[in-house]
């Protein structure tokens, strides 16, 4: 392939998905050590490819989902086409996503076969059956080579460095202390009903932290979709603060970089959590943590494999959850406890610290 100079990125449409798609970046600025990678990101996903040191510009785009908005994509592109790409790499599997690059007149337009692409693409990956598909990390640095060449064994792992000055503002204008371990709760989940651990699971985990670790303080965190879910857990469980929808998702990052603990559905904020390498207990039904894993060695996955899972369906197909009904708060309290026994401990090392040198 021709040394490319210049590339532009369409990046997916959901923050995990984004965050799993850096591991191509690195790859590519290995291949093209001047590279300089822009990204088109819708708004919601844009503030995650901002903070990866390897896309040097990110345009933000309003397109609303499942509209084909053909002169405001041709608008876009025509901006775009006075930066010269030298390539384009399409993310989404979608035709419209493919338009940008080919409005901007980029020569080399890299991505998988996908919705009527042929004319759109002309470098395209054969993209197997979801079920067949590889873990999405794999998947999206395949990109980074000529169609069906081999690939390195071991890929980076996405990586998101939020300042610890930033942390602390963000604690501060929430009135969160900085010193006291902070539990954040992502009971939220963009795809569906089928990825999200009942409401009452986790007040019944607030309740047992609260228990046996009663200096911490717990947020759910999540979109303005997410408050009414939150708020049938803090109803239950009036400790846990509803902050879903109260936040941005440059405040969310910082809350959850700023956390001991991290309990999350199947999301992108999951992501973020492991792209932060926060300690993290991911809660899988629907999916499948064998292709969307969160990439941290500080994660711990719960999942209870039943023979109906994964289905990746929206609702539960057989209407019953049991794939996360069944996964009881006690299991998930006795993988978080050693978690938390470990913050427990730095906690109380700090207080006496601070009390020898009162």
């Amino acid at each position: 392939m021709a040394t490319i100079n210049r590339a532009l990125v369409i990046a997916p449409n959901w923050i995990g998905d984004a965050l799993m798609a850096q591991p191509l970046f690195k790859l590519l600025k290995a291949l093209y050590p001047r590279l300089i990678i822009d990204a088109v990101a819708a708004r919601w996903v844009a503030p995650v490819l901002e903070r990866m040191p390897e896309i040097e510009e990110v345009y933000t785009t309003d397109f609303i989902r499942q509209k084909l908005q053909l002169w405001r994509r041709w608008q876009t592109a025509q901006t775009l086409r006075e930066m010269k790409y030298d390539a384009a790499y399409i993310l989404p599997n979608s035709a419209k996503s493919a338009l940008i690059p080919w409005f901007a007149g980029i020569g080399l337009r890299i991505g998988y076969h996908g919705e009527y692409r042929y004319g759109l693409l002309n470098v395209r990956h054969i993209n197997p059956h979801k079920k067949e598909r590889p873990p999405m990390v794999r998947h999206y640095a395949a990109l980074a080579y000529a169609p069906g060449a081999p690939m390195p064994d071991r890929l980076p792992k996405p990586y998101l460095q939020i300042a610890s000055s930033e942390q602390a503002r963000i604690l501060t204008r929430f009135s969160l202390e900085t010193q006291a371990p902070l539990i954040v709760f992502c009971p939220g989940a963009e795809y569906g009903p089928a990825k999200r651990w009942p409401a009452e699971h986790f007040a019944t985990l607030a309740q047992f932290i609260a228990q046996a670790f009663p200096y911490t303080y717990i947020v759910a965190l999540g979109a303005s979709k997410d408050a009414p879910l939150a708020q049938a857990i803090a109803d239950r469980a009036p400790h846990v603060r509803n902050l879903c929808g109260h936040t941005t998702l440059d405040e969310a990052c910082a809350l959850i970089a700023s956390a001991s603990a991290v309990i999350s559905n199947d999301s992108g904020l999951m992501h973020i959590a492991a792209a932060t390498r926060r300690p993290l207990l991911a809660l899988y039904g629907s999916s499948d943590p064998r292709h969307t894993p969160p990439l941290s060695k500080t994660a711990r996955v719960q999942w209870l494999q039943l023979e109906c899972s994964p289905c990746f369906a929206r609702e539960c197909p057989l209407g019953h959850l049991k794939c996360l009904r069944e996964l009881k708060p006690e299991q998930v309290f006795e993988s978080l406890r050693d978690m938390l026994r470990a913050v427990s401990s730095d906690h109380l090392l700090r207080e006496r610290s601070e009390a020898l040198h009162c």
